[in-house]
């Protein structure tokens, strides 16, 4: 028998693998996929021997519909219900928002549906346009904290910034602030020496879902890709900007662009049950919600509309990709994207060509040189599509464009963490501002103008006439596009 297996072993070992790959492939059909994500798992398992069952049982696997993130637990705690309870509307409210908001009243509605997420109007935010500012800020807030220090990051490295920011938590946690900090582990890079230090200082510290070999799993799904900061309950941080060096523009170093929101109002109480939400889940505690984690709010002068959107295999639909559709269907005017990764989905791709071809002005900014070979083959594919239907797409040169911004008509915004791809829409865990007010909308249009100025327009000709090698690398890296 074991010379029968040692014989034939890559015999048998093919024959493994097809098995395998044939219940895949039943899976995948069964699940009656997008037929473009379905295709691509097929090629993959039928084309790629070993490989192709690697990339599916990694990858392919569907779980907002296993439910095997359950992080409800924590929003069924009196407490949390109560501060809901406090932000909804009363009907005459509602009335008013209805009237303001016109159409844009439809996004408000469809998060309110899909995750119970009430829409707040007292609150004050400003728009951080790069890392060096954020960091100024961040810095300070924690300085200055008293009660409790929230953080939640897709990439935490203890590099320079990132060293200072740890040390900062050290030392706030010995005087006595409780500090909070989760990190997911595909993503950050923290030292053995600095997980024992933020330990014996008292910082409470998890990885989200932690791997074997994270420097290898890069893609790995189901990352907390979220980029968020509480501090007493007061003042919160939404955007695209993690904890690193390559946030900051120093030394002549080339330049990154992004966008960062500082909130303080109500809109904080939304980001602080979505913390808390995820720190159930990384840290298995059954903590305590107290009222002080909902400090209350003094009213503004001025009143800013948001809410907070977010996403991942935890939640029913998926929400930041249903509110980017939305946003686009019932744009009057225009829509000006800022994204560094774009590989859209079927639905968005369609809706931005068909906002176009009815009048609206529809641009796209991404950036001319990316951090991924593949992504930027694949998001090249898809131009064509938008160049076709008259739509405006710029390529960042100044730097590298990191920032996930949409504006709306000048009335909706959003700030996040999400990218205009398959994996924020569907895999990752994201989370986004939602900005419904014409002020601040009006500067983010702006920003997105003054970047134009900083960028080259592709035109359809050129675009035509592009090397055939760079047209086949592109149709390899689209085949990919559902995985990436």
């Amino acid at each position: 028998m074991l010379d029968f297996v040692s014989q034939n072993i890559w015999t048998l070992l093919i024959v493994l693998n097809y098995l395998l790959a044939t219940s895949a492939v039943i899976t995948v059909i069964l699940k009656n996929l997008n037929p473009t994500k379905t295709l691509s798992y097929i090629v993959v398992l039928v084309f790629f021997p070993f490989l192709g069952v690697l990339v599916y049982y990694l990858f392919g696997q569907e779980y907002r519909k296993n439910k095997i993130f359950s992080r409800k637990h924590i929003l069924n705690k009196n407490v949390i219900k109560s501060i809901k309870e406090e932000l909804q509307f009363s009907k005459r409210e509602l009335e008013t928002v209805n009237d303001y908001l016109d159409e844009k009243v439809k996004l408000v509605k469809l998060l309110h549906s899909n995750q119970d997420e009430p829409l707040t109007l007292n609150n004050y935010i400003d728009i951080i346009s790069n890392g060096d500012e954020k960091f100024k800020q961040l810095l300070s807030d924690i300085e200055a904290a008293s009660h409790h220090i929230h953080l939640e990051y897709y990439i935490v490295k203890d590099d320079d910034i990132g060293a200072k920011l740890l040390n900062l938590l050290c030392k706030k946690a010995k005087e006595g602030v409780t500090v909070r900090l989760s990190y997911d582990d595909v993503g950050s890079k923290i030292s053995k020496q600095m997980k024992a230090q933020l330990t014996n200082s008292g910082v409470k510290h998890f990885a989200f879902m932690p791997v074997l070999l994270p420097r290898f799993t890069g893609k790995m799904n189901y990352r907390n890709h979220r980029k968020v900061a509480v501090i007493d309950g007061e003042i919160g941080y939404v955007g695209g900007i993690n904890i690193g060096d390559e946030y900051l523009n120093k030394n002549g170093t080339s330049f990154w662009r992004d966008t960062h929101l500082r909130i303080k109002g109500d809109a904080v109480k939304s980001l602080q049950i979505h913390f808390l939400s995820t720190w159930d889940f990384v840290s298995n505690e059954k903590l305590k919600i107290y009222k002080t984690f909902f400090p209350k709010t003094e009213p503004f002068e001025t009143k800013v509309g948001v809410q907070i959107a977010a996403s991942g295999p935890d939640t029913d639909w998926a929400n930041i990709m249903e509110l980017t559709l939305t946003a686009i269907v019932t744009a009057k005017d225009y829509v000006y994207i800022t994204t560094p990764y774009f590989v859209p989905n079927d639905e968005i791709l369609k809706a931005l060509q068909i906002a176009s071809k009815s009048g609206v002005d529809v641009r796209l900014m991404i950036p001319k040189k990316s951090d991924s070979w593949v992504v930027k083959h694949a998001s090249n594919s898809y131009l064509g599509a938008l160049l076709r239907a008259d739509i405006k797409v710029y390529k960042y040169k100044k730097g590298f464009v990191h920032a996930k911004t949409m504006v709306v008509d000048d009335i909706f915004s959003t700030v996040g963490t999400s990218n205009m791809d398959y994996r924020s829409f569907n895999i990752n865990f994201e989370i986004n501002s939602v900005i419904y007010h014409k002020a601040n909308s009006k500067l983010l249009k702006n920003h997105f103008l003054e970047d134009l100025k900083s960028c080259e327009e592709v035109q359809y000709k050129t675009y035509l006439n592009r090397p055939k090698f760079d047209k086949l690398k592109e149709s390899y890296c689209r085949l990919w596009s559902p995985l990436i």
